[in-house]
């Protein structure tokens, strides 16, 4: 086994300092939803304020998924979306405390925690996710959305990173 590996494999199990990662994940939970409760106070439902002549704040209601997927087929989407949300919580906290003493991996799980979090937040308390980003070119708008959906987006992106880089093949460490 490599030097790199040993020390891997010495350091993986630290449940104590990998909890420690909980408190990044509460950090943008809190930061989400302050994000969505300043957006619901300063635009009314439906409301589009351009910002940028590539972005608007705009104040949505997502009853569905990813790009409203589901969002229109009678509410029962709700309690599946939040059970799917809890059980990958509870995965991503397993796995952060599993998990190897390498940066990227517990900031990853910790942003997808904390996005993971702050959606079901929204769909516990209201019924629906609060977008508020809307991004776009002429016409053309990328679906709008949220913080949470931000630090999910990025550690999805830095947890692929983080695994292509840390193949047992991989030149760079």
């Amino acid at each position: 086994m490599s030097t790199y590996g040993s020390r891997l494999a010495e350091k993986a199990h630290e449940p104590g300092k990998a909890m420690r990662w909980l408190w990044l994940s509460l950090l943008l939970l809190f930061v989400d939803q302050a994000s969505k409760y300043l957006a619901s106070t300063m635009l009314a439902h439906g409301e589009s304020v351009p910002a940028a002549p590539f972005f608007n704040w705009i104040h949505r209601h997502n009853t569905g998924a990813a790009f409203s997927f589901l969002a229109d087929v009678g509410g029962w989407q709700q309690p599946l979306f939040i059970g799917l949300a809890l059980v990958i919580s509870i995965l991503l906290v397993y796995w952060l405390w599993r998990s190897p003493r390498v940066l990227s991996y517990r900031l990853a799980l910790s942003a997808i925690l904390g996005g993971a979090l702050g959606n079901v937040a929204d769909r516990l308390r209201l019924g629906y996710v609060e977008d508020f980003l809307d991004f776009h070119y002429a016409q053309w708008h990328w679906p709008s959305f949220n913080l949470a959906d931000v630090w999910i987006f990025l550690g999805v992106a830095l947890f692929i990173w983080a695994e292509i880089r840390h193949q047992p093949g991989s030149r760079r460490r």
